[in-house]
């Protein structure tokens, strides 16, 4: 198993097992209510998770922060023509959503405003016109009990199995056209202008998607709310590019991450009375955000910093190593032995801890004024000297030798980087 996987489990096996160990830390008691409420978070999530991937790999994060906004004048013009019938306020929210994406991209297409601004203006005058409406409509003598202003922040307690339903049914449908459609949003978010070039429909396709991605937002407008839905939406697909470049293994695992989000806030709105759920399932898919940004293979800061830290030790011990060879040689004798100062004043206090390490793994031998290389510090030397001519020689050759471009690392063995052929004919020189 890889380290990648290995890592991966370790953050996969505490979202599987929180259902079960909330019933016994918390004393959760998974009631009608709960079940409904962690059902339709968790189908959310993963139906999120899975198209979030597509908008953050075409850096359009803010996408569903704008479509989510711009719903709610379609919610409020919905209650004010329909009444507080659930089924009219989502549909006016998603014809509100619907036409907030095609004004972006007409903006866009038409104009010479880039999409960051088009994103802008859409929310700007959709969000402000919802207020807008919304301030008016508390006039009305329903408004209080329509809960509009519950698609601000959400209200997942008002879930119930019909809803859960409806959420299942258009998530799979969701899913399935991804599937039919897979070959086609993979190039549009890569290449699009190959596709277009290919006579692939981009701007059907691109509204398609995001037609898709408004559909997602309506669904979780109850749940999570306008102001929230955006992180729903983007936090598992940022996560999810932290572990992997594949675009299939990503839009597992943003799902994967969402629907865990969404099963964690319900489980913990639960355990703690009074706090709602919506904001806790955007808790807990920071948390997850912030585990991949830390510790994802590759891309993790904590990662990087220790493989950084890894590599200045290892540039150092061989750097150590190399001048200790060659002042011995210098010397006429592979048993010279340098003094402390020399090799301090060389490479700083560092160079005490790695000169420890080194006499540890017996490579150098210590002795009251300096320091030797053993046998086996010889045969490491000379290899690492080696390595780092062939290197400097690679520099020197390559467009003679045709030797393909590579990036030079000296404590990486040119053979495992160059042919075979090339490496032969370097060593021949070195000869």
């Amino acid at each position: 198993m890889t380290k990648n996987h290995t890592m991966l489990s370790a953050l996969l096996v505490p979202m599987v097992t929180i259902i079960p160990l909330s019933a016994v830390l918390f004393d959760v008691e998974f009631d009608y209510n709960l079940r409904m409420v962690l059902l339709g978070a968790s189908i959310l999530g993963l139906v999120t998770g899975v198209l979030g991937s597509f908008a953050v790999l075409r850096r359009q994060s803010l996408l569903g922060d704008t479509l989510s906004h711009a719903a709610l004048p379609g919610v409020v013009i919905a209650f004010m023509l329909m009444g507080r019938e659930l089924g009219w306020l989502l549909i006016g929210a998603g014809i509100a959503g619907w036409l907030g994406t095609v004004l972006m991209n007409m903006i866009i297409r038409t104009t010479r405003i880039k999409q960051d601004a088009a994103l802008g203006i859409v929310l700007a005058v959709f969000f402000g016109t919802g207020m807008a409406l919304l301030s008016y409509s508390q006039g009305h003598e329903d408004a209080s009990r329509a809960g509009l202003d519950k698609f601000i922040f959400g209200q997942a307690a008002a879930i119930v199995e019909r809803d859960v339903l409806m959420v299942s049914g258009v998530a799979i449908v969701v899913l399935l056209i991804i599937g039919l459609f897979w070959k086609e949003f993979k190039l549009l978010t890569f290449d699009s202008e190959f596709a277009s070039t290919n006579g692939f429909p981009v701007w059907f396709l691109d509204l398609f998607l995001s037609t898709l991605i408004v559909v997602s937002i309506v669904l979780g407008l109850q749940l999570a709310g306008v102001i929230l839905m955006v992180g729903m939406l983007i936090a598992p697909g940022v996560a999810a590019r932290q572990w992997t470049n594949n675009l299939s293994s990503m839009v597992i695992l943003s799902g994967l991450f969402g629907a865990a989000a969404g099963a964690s806030g319900a489980v913990f709105s639960a355990a703690a009375e009074g706090l709602p759920t919506g904001p806790l399932i955007i808790v807990a898919a920071s948390l997850i955000v912030i585990v991949s940004l830390l510790f994802a293979p590759e891309r993790g800061l904590i990662w990087r910093w220790w493989n950084q830290r890894q590599d200045q030790q290892q540039f150092l011990s061989e750097s150590l190593l190399a001048d200790i060879y060659r002042l011995a040689e210098k010397h006429g004798s592979t048993t010279y032995l340098v003094p402390h100062g020399m090799l301090t004043h060389l490479h700083g206090r560092a160079a005490r801890k790695v000169l420890r390490e080194l006499a540890a793994h017996r490579l150098l031998e210590k002795q009251a004024t300096g320091w030797r290389l053993t046998a086996q510090g010889v045969i490491q030397a000379e290899k690492v000297e080696r390595n780092r001519q062939l290197w400097k020689l690679y520099r020197l050759y390559r467009d003679e030798f045709e030797a393909p471009p590579v990036v030079e690392n000296f404590q990486q063995d040119i053979r495992e980087v160059l042919p075979r052929e090339v490496v032969t004919r370097l060593e021949r020189l070195l000869a």
